[in-house]
This record gives C-alpha cells, sequence and structure tokens, in this order.
C-alpha cells in the first residue's frame, strides 16, 4: 500500500524537512517487506489564497485514495491503534493511502467531509511543519509496530 502525505506549502530545507524526510525513508524501508510504502510526501502550492483554492490543488494527488484528512477535529489515536488502522487498510486491499494537511486555515469543508477519515494529534495546535513531522514519524512508528521492531515502548 503506497502512503502519501500531501500538504500544503513546502518546507525548504530546514531540519522539519530533514525529518520528514528520514522519517519517509525509513518507513519505506522497513515497509517493504510488510506491502507498505514507499512513503512519499507531496508538498503543494495553491495559486490562490483560501481554502477551497488549496483543496483543489490537493484533490490530484488525492484520487484513487483512501483519505484521511489531519484535522483538529479529527480523532487522536495511539500509535499502536494508528499501526492497527494501517494494517486493516493495507490488509482490505487499499492501495494508496493519502494524509491531507491543509495551510495554515486548515483543510476545506468539502474536502473534510468527503475524507474517509481524519486525524488529529491532540488537542494542542501544530505549526504545519512540526505536523509533517509528527505524521511521517507515526507513519514510520506504525510500520516498525506492524514489523516486530523494537522502536515502540509501552
Amino acid at each position: 500500500m503506497k502512503i502519501v502525505i500531501v500538504a500544503i506549502g513546502r518546507l525548504g530545507r530546514g531540519p522539519e524537512a530533514e525529518l520528514v524526510k528520514t522519517y519517509a525513508e525509513r518507513a519505506t524501508a522497513a515497509g517493504r517487506a510488510l506491502g507498505l510504502g514507499p512513503v512519499e510526501v507531496v508538498e503543494v502550492e495553491s495559486r490562490k489564497p483560501g481554502k477551497a483554492a488549496e483543496a483543489e490543488a490537493l484533490k490530484p494527488h488525492l484520487d484513487g485514495a483512501h483519505v484521511i484528512a489531519c484535522d483538529e477535529h479529527g480523532t487522536a489515536r495511539a500509535s499502536r491503534a494508528f499501526a492497527s488502522e494501517l494494517g486493516r487498510l493495507r490488509d482490505d486491499g487499499v492501495r494508496k493511502l493519502a494524509f491531507a494537511i491543509g495551510g495554515a486555515d486548515g483543510l476545506d469543508p468539502e474536502l473534510l467531509a468527503a475524507a474517509d477519515g481524519k486525524l488529529a494529534f491532540g488537542p494542542q495546535t501544530w505549526p504545519h511543519a512540526l505536523a509533517r513531522v509528527l505524521l511521517a514519524e507515526q507513519v514510520y512508528r506504525a510500520v516498525s509496530i506492524l514489523g516486530g521492531s523494537p522502536y515502540h515502548r509501552d
């Protein structure tokens, strides 16, 4: 199952970008034998301001995917529950899983309504750069849990 993190905006060359890249690479390498991956990060820019324009920029990358929208009103999941969800989606035959991260004002209501699920990173507000790092790390952690790696400790 291909996993794609689709986000509005570009991180550039900062430490957050390096962390996202590192975790995506680790998840890809560890996930091969489990039928998970590759894990890709797609950064898109909207040509116009606003949530609707951002949703239009995201949509081509979400086509044909099981979409989980990252949203403060979504459901926070423990790492093992998140791993179980990824494993279940893979086992159910989902070929592409896409996580959508909106711009500074969040995701468009229509995109949220159309999503197959919503994921929250807890009650705190996180900068979008760190939200990408958190998501990429949790995808890697989920892959390591499913693979029986000692990376995750309860």
